[in-house]
């Protein structure tokens, strides 16, 4: 009987450490990943500040309301963006090598996801950091709370990425169709504005991303006090992320196992 260690764990585990270690050799991409939504947050935050209204019962300014939204907004570059290594090691031939060895059709996208999980996870910690300077509090309990969202966030993120990246040869059309994608997902989200109730276009564009639940699971970890009542909107959001996390993964074996013939 196969032994699933050696056919899954191990290879994936090999491929989410390339990723990181390829993902902290080029500098560039981690300035990128934190300055840009830094710098957007500060400059956005600033301007929408004096006419910003939250009709929630956590008012505060906007730039504590626009905070979640740039972490989401950090994670979606990450995640999303280092499955570009997927078009890079068919290049290379390093992914029909992968393809044509005694591996677990889950090997492949398992670390892949791992890895995109791990920097992002990592990138969206160093900006938390930054909390305090909105006005929010940012302790042991937030922590405990906002910890599997961003895991979740990042795995599904990672996976959209993945199937976007799997079938691709050309990294600037990745690109050009993950910047299609990726931007409306994110303001469509309620990340940099609050998403209308009601039965209109706007309503449904919010309530049928899948983004929207990463941020209202985000934005509810940080609003949750020591001791408080967890707002329902944390559970439903990390619910959501998760199934649309095992969405994504469940598809990308597929298309690895259709790819490789073990399907």
């Amino acid at each position: 009987m196969p032994n699933p260690t050696r056919l899954l764990w191990t290879p994936a585990i090999a491929f989410w450490w390339r990723d990181v270690i390829r993902f902290l050799r080029q500098r560039n991409r981690i300035i990128g990943a934190l300055a840009t939504p830094l710098v957007f947050w500060l400059l956005v935050g600033s301007g929408f500040g004096p006419s910003f209204r939250n009709p929630s019962a956590e008012a505060g300014s906007y730039l504590a309301y626009f905070f979640p939204g740039t972490l989401v907004l950090i994670m979606l570059f990450t995640a999303i963006f280092s499955t570009i290594s997927v078009i890079e090691d068919r290049r290379e031939g390093f992914l029909q090598g992968a393809l044509v060895a005694p591996l677990s059709p889950a090997a492949i996208p398992l670390g892949k996801f791992l890895g995109g999980t791990t920097l992002a996870v990592l990138q969206a910690g160093l900006f938390c950091v930054l909390a305090p300077l909105a006005g929010i509090p940012i302790g042991p309990h937030q922590v405990a709370l906002l910890l599997p969202a961003l895991i979740l966030v990042g795995f599904a993120m990672t996976g959209l990425g993945f199937l976007v990246a799997w079938p691709m040869d050309s990294t600037q059309g990745f690109h050009a169709i993950m910047n299609i994608f990726l931007m409306p997902l994110w303001m469509m989200s309620g990340a940099l504005f609050p998403m209308p109730s009601g039965t209109g276009w706007l309503y449904w564009a919010g309530a049928l991303n899948p983004v929207s639940y990463g941020v209202t699971a985000i934005r509810s970890a940080f609003a949750t006090a020591p001791g408080g009542v967890i707002p329902a909107g944390y559970g439903t959001g990390l619910g959501i992320t998760a199934l649309f996390a095992a969405l994504m993964f469940a598809i990308s074996v597929r298309l690895v196992a259709k790819r490789s013939g073990r399907h």
